[in-house]
């Protein structure tokens, strides 16, 4: 049993696979809680864990070469998903985001996530002195285009997510403070214009940003109830399944968006700094991983993942604590999800599959 076990798994990261454990196991937890113990909605999830697993475990034995050889095939594939959702997509809460296959419903704007930075990656996967400003333009707009199609959708979580991780492959692979800069004062002059092709709710969310108590039965009724859960789980938290605002039914999304409040309110600042260790212990992981790829595509790649997941955590801890607007992005490997789940484990595979390979692809 243990030479089949070693066979299987041996070649994948024992560090990183068990801190995504953890998380998981935590996430699990937490969902039972917040779910109201609905073992049902546990079972979904950990059908998706499984699922996710899988996926993780296979495109961990990819070789990173084959990786850069599909980056083209899968991000066309993406864009014609984005499109098919724009034409047939089911409408869900007044946004078009899902793609009805028939025995499951699909959110093609989460293999963007993946096909985006991989797209990039790829193209830029050259000497780094022969990159020049057409190339990072070329990949520009290789990384614009699915944002527009996913910020049409709407999706403004999602789109951000996308936009960082293609944003980091073009730092990574070179691009110049002064251009960045440039980039920087021209959303800078445009904000004005932006500001009057949003949304209503978009708007809003933003001005409940700064006056939430204007608009406490509105869009500010969510960062108010998860500041109460937060603050009211003190150091210790709680308890498990002991959480008032949670089981009172004044937290909504509780499941998804804001399960990082039933978590604060059930285990308090203490639970926090364990849950944010974890993560730190993750990104350190990867980012050790992305250091040490032997190639510039992995290199690109590898740390795309990692910052995006960074980006990810952070987005969500910080709206769910007021600081950020709400942009509707799930706590990474915590919130209930499956499409959300399966793409950060791809993501987690070709990282290990990058650690594995990194003396078996020739620099």
């Amino acid at each position: 049993m243990k030479k089949i076990c070693r066979h299987l798994f041996g070649h994948m990261d024992g560090f990183l696979l068990l801190i995504i454990t953890a998380l998981l196991i935590i996430g699990l937890a937490i969902l039972y809680s917040a779910s109201d113990q609905n073992m049902e909605r546990v079972m979904y999830q950990v059908i998706n864990i499984i699922v996710a697993l899988i996926v993780m475990w296979v495109f961990s034995l990819i070789p990173p070469q084959q990786l850069s050889r599909f980056a083209l095939p899968i991000y066309v594939l993406g864009l014609i998903l984005l499109l098919a959702v724009s034409i047939h997509g089911e409408v869900r809460l007044g946004a078009r985001r899902w793609l009805n296959l028939g025995i499951t419903s699909i959110q093609p704007s989460e293999l963007m996530k993946i096909a985006v930075p991989m797209m990039l990656a790829w193209y830029l996967d050259k000497p780094e002195a022969e990159l020049r400003l057409k190339d990072f333009a070329v990949a520009s707009l290789f990384l614009v285009l699915p944002v527009i199609l996913i910020l049409k959708q709407p999706d403004l979580g999602t789109a951000l997510i996308i936009f960082a991780s293609g944003f980091f492959v073009l730092f990574l692979a070179g691009l110049s403070w002064r251009i960045m800069g440039g980039f920087m004062l021209a959303f800078t002059a445009m904000i004005p214009v932006i500001w009057r092709h949003m949304h209503d709710y978009q708007r809003q969310r933003i001005l409940t940003l700064f006056h939430p108590a204007q608009y406490r039965l509105g869009a500010g009724y969510h960062i108010i109830q998860s500041t109460i859960a937060m603050g009211s789980g003190g150091f210790f938290g709680q308890g498990w399944l002991h959480g008032t605002q949670a089981k009172l039914d004044f937290l909504p999304e509780r499941s998804t968006d804001f399960i990082f409040a039933v978590f604060s309110e059930e285990f308090g600042f203490a639970g926090i700094l364990m849950l944010v260790l974890l993560f730190v212990l993750l990104i350190w992981r990867c980012l050790v991983i992305s250091v040490n790829a032997p190639t510039l595509f992995t290199r690109l790649l590898a740390g795309s993942i990692t910052l995006t997941f960074f980006t990810y955590a952070f987005i969500n801890m910080a709206m769910v604590s007021g600081i950020l607007p709400v942009v509707g992005i799930p706590l990474p490997l915590i919130s209930y999800g499956g499409t959300s789940i399966v793409t950060l484990l791809l993501g987690f595979g070709i990282l290990m599959s990058i650690n594995i390979h990194r003396k078996l692809v020739q620099t």
